[in-house]
């Protein structure tokens, strides 16, 4: 990985509607509606590691970490509620990185807000 991944995740949260970005615990964070935590960035927060967790469905989590463990993982403090990690310091899957974030987003957003989106 050469470029940095921020701006490109950045521009997909931020894509949606009614998000906001501010910085959570030191990193930068989107909410919905500046309530609703959806994405956090994580930028070596506990490892050596470039990746972001974000909320998820019931099930994707441990679906996803054990058919990919090299792209996905259990974060630590939100892991537990069903969150996902995503690692960015491997060659991203934008397309499969922009759908992960969509579904975070409808995870956390009011229905009025999802169904708004395409």
């Amino acid at each position: 990985m050469t470029a940095d991944p921020l701006p490109r995740l950045r521009a997909i949260c931020l894509g949606l509607p009614e998000t906001a970005e501010r910085l959570s615990h030191g990193e930068p964070a989107w909410f919905v509606r500046d309530r609703k935590l959806f994405v956090m960035y994580a930028d070596h927060h506990h490892d050596d590691r470039l990746a972001f967790w974000c909320a998820a469905p019931p099930g994707v989590q441990e679906e996803l970490v054990a058919q990919e463990p090299d792209r996905f993982f259990r974060p630590p403090y939100v892991g537990h509620r069903g969150w996902l990690g995503v690692w960015l310091d491997v060659t991203p899957d934008w397309t499969e990185i922009a759908e992960i974030v969509t579904d975070a987003y409808r995870v956390v957003a009011p229905r009025r807000l999802v169904a708004d989106l395409p």
